[in-house]
Order: structure tokens, then sequence, then C-alpha cells
């Protein structure tokens, strides 16, 4: 199949399936999406809570992996804070063209 027969409106060619939603929701769907909008409307919607989904996850599962006691530097905002600066202060490495130029 090429890429234009996978595509239509914009949007990748799917399976057809069949939803229950209650009227009211539907109705006001329809009013946001316009004419023959619904489908487009219920996946981005559907896509969006997804990656909702998936962040919440990976917060989730990662919560706690660093030890505070490990980084005190980290204990309170300002600490956060001032942590942030620092780094953004340092002098990063540029690569071998920067240093090239300084020698230079």
């Amino acid at each position: 199949m090429t890429p234009d027969h996978r595509m239509r409106h914009g949007m990748r060619m799917a399976r057809r399936t069949n939803l229950l939603l209650p009227d009211d929701l539907v109705r006001e769907v329809d009013r946001v999406a316009g004419p023959r909008g619904r489908s487009r409307y219920v996946a981005e919607a559907v896509e969006h809570q997804l990656r909702r989904d998936r962040l919440r996850k990976a917060f989730e599962s990662t919560f706690g992996a660093l030890d505070p006691a490990d980084h005190p530097e980290w204990s309170t905002p300002e600490k956060v804070e001032a942590w942030v600066r620092e780094r953004r202060a340092e002098e990063t490495d540029a690569g071998p063209a920067a240093t090239q130029a300084k020698q230079e």
C-alpha cells in the first residue's frame, strides 16, 4: 500500500472501531470538531491522554531513584537554583574547532 493510501485527511488510516459514548459528549465533540471531524478529534484526544499516561508511568517508576542523602545540593529549592546557576556558568567544551581557534 502506498503512503497516499495509508493517509486520509492527514490522519493515519486506522482500524474502524465502535465506541459507546454518552450522547451529550458526542454532541459536544461534534460541535467542536465540526462536520466529519469526530474521528480525528477523538483520535487526537486519545493520543494526548496516552502521552499523559506514559509520562505519569515514567514519573511513578523513577520516583525516588535518587537518594536525597547523596545530593544535598538539591535539598531545597534555593540550593537547586544555585546548583543550576553554577552549572550554567561553567565553561563547556565547544569541541576541537574552538580549542584550535583559541591556540591561534
